[in-house]
């Protein structure tokens, strides 16, 4: 009676509160022990079965193996067999669902406030819809539209900045006010509701429906199922192949798929990944039939309340309440990180603690006051896997071939069928349908301890319902063990932001500042700051920790050969540098990387930080598939890097080295190996500010001295620190692109506008050659397009929807405030016939659409193309 006696201990503890709730704890004492009834029997049911037999025959081979039966896995299976793939295999440790999927609350909505994840909510949805007359299987699948409640002015900010980031999705959202929310749920309080999100589509299903009828669907096409059937090893052979040992025999599989939930982490160990995922202890009660509700004609939608941090929905006559609670009173399972899953947990649950919601209950009742007279039948606490950031981890994984992961799921159920569909057409076609980037497993590194897990852990599950501000920075967990060498001289003169571990200046601070994080939707606290570092890089000599980038060096027998495969512009000669891009077999844009030749074939190559081991899983993955004999080592975090750029930046490191820094000597994209301040260093002539500039890169123990050494030499010169943000609005005013923003795996180079780096006639048959020619063919149906803006105290950032006498025509892909032409500028993806010089077209931001010009780029020529066109005049004149 232990789970009993610690339900009604709580409900003691909390007395003083519950006088206020009414009778709304009724039946906590028949929950308590209905529950502890029927766990007791599911644990006498395991010790008595142990490992069942399967009832037929374990095969010998598999094309993809998936290990985890719960929802997401099942889907999986399902999407692959359907897609036509022979040789689909899924092994389940007990039975199908057991885990997070059969306790989940079973919510499912279109919205998400990141862009690409709604395209997986979207799929979910249309799959659920058609599932039942596909399968014949009942999913209990209802569909009664969904309320997010606002209830302060920047939570109204936050629904038109959502709003903003809809309009050019399929998916039907609408901000609603006061009476249209009370309309749709009658049984609201209205006293603070200001306005509501409303999405008509969204709705609940029975997450262990879904999983049978999902589970019948891969049956019928072919995959077979195997339970029980845990996993007891995973061991790689030779030819990138894997054999997985159960106890009824041995699977020889092309690639497995980890799938497993919170048993995640111990799967991953096995090969010595122990994946970021950790258990959090969700709570959500079920209450009896509550008259209000049953005299309801319609299903009342589920509403979220942010400012209470709970959803609720109808459960029959009945509602479900399910709080996220805040950071200091939630839970983790810690120790299964540390001491792993207990044996055979499978369906049980946590002990449930009241007290723990109280605050949650207390605010819901004030918004559903009949919520006061409700008794209680259930209450619910199982484990939900937690990622660092909330985002689960899909996709192949680094450092090892064909190991796939689909774990880390918070909400398993809205996510499963999406996430089914996106991983198949991944492995049937060689790429990612569409980019997910923030989703893909090799966001973490060995940075990743078990602490910051912990710490990012708890902070997303209390964030859950936190306004989502542009430019987010959440501080728990952090510095990591990846600072660079400046961080301890940095910290406290600027605004760090948080980059794949790394600590990187955003903008720094200057007697008179306001300092700190200063979130909004406008304007705010960084935008002077950011202004005086630009001017700084214009007119005199800036200074920027570059070191974040991801760093790899190439070298061996067939380097060329690879990366002549690999990368869509001809490779650079020795001691000169180039931007490439890696394209997929659809001829989408995977990935933009420097590439420098150090010598006769050995390669540096540089991308961005959010892209590192996304970037070098794709070249590791083309090696080893092609036999080539390279090397290929990630030097990341062992090499500082320093970006000194701006009119003076010649001048201030010619005082530190003897080398000729001339235009004559070291030439614009040129790499030379230099003393400097007496450190050797490799010194490269780029910068993405578009200034005058170079790249330093120094061994990091020496990162600190070269440094102190920049900045004393270049007093005279007016010399200062600058951050990401000002570089960024200076990319922006030169016309740069950015990776992840104009060009991702769902544009290809020529619609983003880089066709000078595509180099087709070049003989190298690359991956994407053939797609990009058969595109190039057909014409393009919409390019990137370079706007101005007549904004107010706001600018885009992008994904903002762009529209065209009424109607949705594009979107932004970033922007910000140009302090050289005083006016807010963006790159939007429109039609062809729309991206025409001088074309008016709107852009929506916070709920208002501004007047934009399509115009020539870039709005600053760069200092490479002012010195030419300079040289030019002259020799003309």
């Amino acid at each position: 009676m232990s789970r009993l006696l610690s339900t009604v201990s709580t409900v003691n503890t909390v007395n003083s509160r519950l006088s206020r709730a009414g009778s709304f704890w009724r039946g906590v004492r028949r929950s308590a022990e209905r529950t502890i009834s029927c766990s007791g029997r599911r644990r006498s049911e395991e010790r008595n079965g142990s490992v069942g037999a399967l009832g037929k025959r374990l095969q010998d081979t598999a094309e993809t193996l998936i290990i985890g039966g719960g929802c997401v896995g099942v889907s999986l299976a399902y999407h692959l067999a359907k897609a036509g793939q022979k040789g689909v295999v899924l092994l389940e440790k007990s039975e199908l669902t057991a885990g997070s999927t059969w306790h989940a609350a079973g919510l499912t909505t279109y919205y998400h406030p990141g862009i690409n994840l709604k395209k997986i909510h979207y799929h979910s949805i249309k799959l659920y819809e058609q599932l039942e007359a596909e399968t014949g299987q009942a999913v209990g699948f209802h569909q009664p539209g969904s309320v997010r409640i606002a209830s302060t002015s920047a939570r109204v900010d936050e629904m038109k900045y959502q709003m903003t980031r809809t309009h050019w999705h399929p998916t039907q959202q609408f901000l609603i006010g006061p009476e249209k929310v009370h309309q749709l749920f009658p049984l609201l309080n209205m006293d603070k509701v200001l306005a509501g999100l409303y999405t008509p589509g969204d709705g609940h299903i029975d997450p262990y429906s879904l999983t049978m009828a999902l589970a019948a669907g891969a049956r019928m096409y072919g995959a077979q199922i195997y339970t029980p059937a845990p996993v007891t090893g995973l061991s790689p052979t030779s030819d990138g192949k894997w054999d997985v040992q159960t106890p009824h025999g041995t699977i020889r599989a092309n690639r497995i798929v980890n799938a497993t939930g919170f048993w995640a982490r111990e799967l991953g160990q096995m090969i010595g990944y122990p994946h970021p995922t950790i258990p959090v202890h969700h709570q959500y009660v079920v209450t009896a039939t509550v008259p209000e509700v049953k005299a309801l004609k319609t299903e009342l939608p589920v509403i979220r309340d942010l400012e209470g941090s709970y959803y609720l929905r109808q459960e029959r006559d009945g509602l479900l309440f399910g709080p996220y609670e805040r950071e200091e009173k939630m839970v983790l399972q810690d120790s299964w990180v540390r001491d792993g899953v207990p044996p055979g947990f499978g369906k049980e649950l946590f002990e449930s603690d009241l007290d723990r919601i109280m605050d949650h209950v207390e605010m819901a009742m004030e918004m559903v006051p009949v919520l006061k007279h409700a008794d209680i039948i259930n209450i619910v606490s199982g484990p939900i896997t937690y990622t660092p950031d909330l985002l689960p981890m899909i996709g192949p994984h680094q450092g090892v071939r064909n190991y796939w992961t689909a774990i880390g799921f918070g909400y398993g159920i809205i996510h499963a069928g999406g996430v089914g569909k996106f991983l198949s057409d991944w492995i049937m076609t060689g790429e990612p349908p569409y980019d997910l980037i923030e989703c893909d497993p090799n966001r973490y590194g060995k940075w990743t301890t078990v602490p910051y897990l912990c710490a990012k852990a708890r902070e997303s599950y209390g964030f859950n319902n936190v306004v989502g501000y542009p430019k987010e920075e959440r501080f728990s967990g952090r510095p990591t063990s990846r600072v660079s060498g400046l961080y301890e001289l940095l910290k406290d003169k600027c605004s760090m932001g948080f980059h794949a571990g790394w600590e990187q200046p955003h903008y720094f601070y200057k007697p008179g500042d306001e300092v700190g994080y200063r979130p909004s939707f406008r304007r705010t606290n960084w935008f002077g700051p950011v202004g005086r570092e630009c001017k700084l890089v214009m007119e005199k000599v800036g200074v920027i920790d570059l070191s974040p980038f991801g760093k790899f060096m190439v070298k061996g027998k067939d380097s060329h050969k690879l990366l002549d495969r690999l990368f869509a512009n001809t490779l650079p000669k020795v001691g000169l540098t180039n931007i490439s891009h890696m394209l997929t077999p659809r001829g989408r844009v995977y990935a933009e990387v420097t590439i420098t030749q150090l010598s006769p074939g050995e390669f540096l190559l540089i991308t961005g930080s959010g892209s590192e081991l996304h970037d070098l899983r794709w070249i590791e993955r083309e090696a080893a598939d092609g036999g080539y004999e390279v090397e290929i080592s990630n030097v990341t975090d062992g090499i500082g890097v320093l970006g000194v750029a701006g009119p003076n930046s010649r001048k201030v490191l010619q005082k530190l080295t003897s080398e000729d820094l001339s235009d004559a000597a070291f030439k614009f994209l040129h790499c030379k190996s230099i003393q400097l301040a007496g450190v050797k260093l490799r010194a490269i002539r780029i910068s993405y500010t578009g200034e005058l500039g170079w790249e330093l890169y120094v061994d990091m123990p020496q990162l600190a001295a070269v440094y102190q050494a920049i900045m004393e030499a270049g007093q005279e010169e007016g010399i200062d620190n600058f951050g990401t943000y000002a570089m960024g609005s200076l990319r922006l005013e030169k016309g740069f692109r950015g990776w992840g923003a104009e060009m991702n795996c769902d544009t290809n180079p020529l619609e983003a506008g880089l066709d000078y780096f595509i180099k087709l006639n070049k003989p190298a048959d690359f991956i994407g050659k053939q797609a990009l020619q058969e595109i190039k063919s057909k014409g393009l149906t919409r390019k990137l397009a370079y706007l101005i803006m007549d904004t107010d105290n706001i600018d885009p950032e992008g994904n903002e929807t762009i529209w065209h006498e009424g109607k949705v025509v594009g979107n932004t892909t970033s922007g910000a405030y140009s302090y050289s032409a005083e006016q807010s500028l963006a790159f939007g993806y429109l039609p062809v016939k729309l991206a025409t010089i001088g074309q008016k077209v709107e852009v929506e931001l916070l709920g208002k659409k501004y007047p934009a010009t399509v115009v020539q780029e870039p709005l600053v020529l760069t200092e490479p193309t002012r010195t030419r066109l300079q040289k030019k005049s002259k020799s003309s004149a």
